[in-house]
């Protein structure tokens, strides 16, 4: 077992929030095909200002919300426009490519949650984007609690689409408690803390770390400490592809990589062309141009490097 632990990063554009990344990570890009750990809050959104993320391309990838407290708006280049609140999730697959916003709500408190990432496997990451939102499925674990947002956990299996075998879950549990999670043994498991601390498999985890579990094992004993915590338990076969990932696209080499941005500020920075490959959102914020592509040329990342 390991430990990532976190990085402050900041996600938007001028009014950036501050998310702590878990994954990619030192030492790891991928737990199964989750590439992307992005974890926020609890934001006072009368002093943060909140998520504000406006319209923005992706590729190669599925993006998963998933809240804690609050709500955000989701918008995105193939009409989608979807409320997200705790205990829901919002799956967008960008495939060959999407655009998107997502704004928090006036009228909430508070903002907390994580912004995910799955890679999409090289046969599939050039599909016709698409959007879904689904209520989670609860499972009891013992003592603790799960909400079922990707896969399947004992007797729950979300409505979401994946492309690779893959496990998401937000686990809740008292303090002082010691339960088991049965899962699949050809999968690797990542654990995010984000209340309280744990101990995972005899090791322990603290708040913001996200401990990690190669594939071989059937079964996560967890045991909290004096607080009650809520996890997020990720999972799934171990993704052997490499990956170029930079800004928000997902490719496999540097060239792909420079034609995405190229094509992002020509069909849509530059003005906004909906016959371009990412279309357009209607979303009045704007749009957030890409980045200065580095001076170096992109390499791949493999899953432990």
């Amino acid at each position: 077992m390991s430990i990532l632990s976190p990085r402050d990063v900041p996600l938007g554009g001028l009014r950036a929030m501050t998310v702590r990344r878990t994954l990619p990570g030192r030492g790891r890009t991928t737990i199964g095909a989750w590439c992307f750990v992005d974890h926020f809050g609890p934001d006072l959104v009368e002093n943060t200002g909140g998520m504000l993320v406006p319209s923005h391309p992706h590729t190669g990838l599925q993006t998963v919300s998933w809240l804690f407290q609050g709500e955000v708006e989701h918008r995105d280049s193939v009409g989608s426009h979807q409320l997200i609140n705790p205990g829901e999730v919002n799956l967008m697959t960008a495939g060959r490519g999407i655009a998107h916003s997502e704004v928090s709500t006036p009228g909430n408190k508070w903002l907390h949650g994580v912004q995910l990432w799955v890679a999409l496997p090289d046969e599939h990451r050039h599909v016709a984007p698409f959007f879904e939102h689904h209520v989670a499925e609860r499972v009891d674990l013992g003592e603790a609690h799960a909400l079922v947002f990707v896969g399947t956990l004992g007797d729950a299996t979300a409505g979401t689409t994946t492309f690779s075998p893959l496990l998401g879950a937000e686990i809740t549990a008292p303090a002082n408690a010691t339960f088991t999670v049965p899962v699949r043994a050809d999968f690797e498991h990542g654990v995010l803390v984000d209340t309280g601390s744990i101990t995972l498999n005899g090791e322990a985890v603290e708040k913001d770390a996200l401990g990690f579990v190669a594939a071989g094992v059937a079964e996560l004993s967890i045991t909290t400490g004096e607080d009650p915590v809520r996890l997020v338990l990720l999972g799934g076969t171990p993704f052997e592809e490499e990956l170029v990932m930079w800004w928000n696209f997902i490719g496999r080499s540097h060239d792909e990589i420079v034609a995405f941005r190229a094509e992002w500020q020509d069909d849509v920075v530059a003005g906004g062309n909906p016959a371009g490959p990412f279309g357009t959102v209607d979303y009045p914020g704007g749009v957030i141009p890409a980045p200065e592509m580095p001076h170096v040329r992109l390499r791949p990342r493999k899953t432990v490097y």
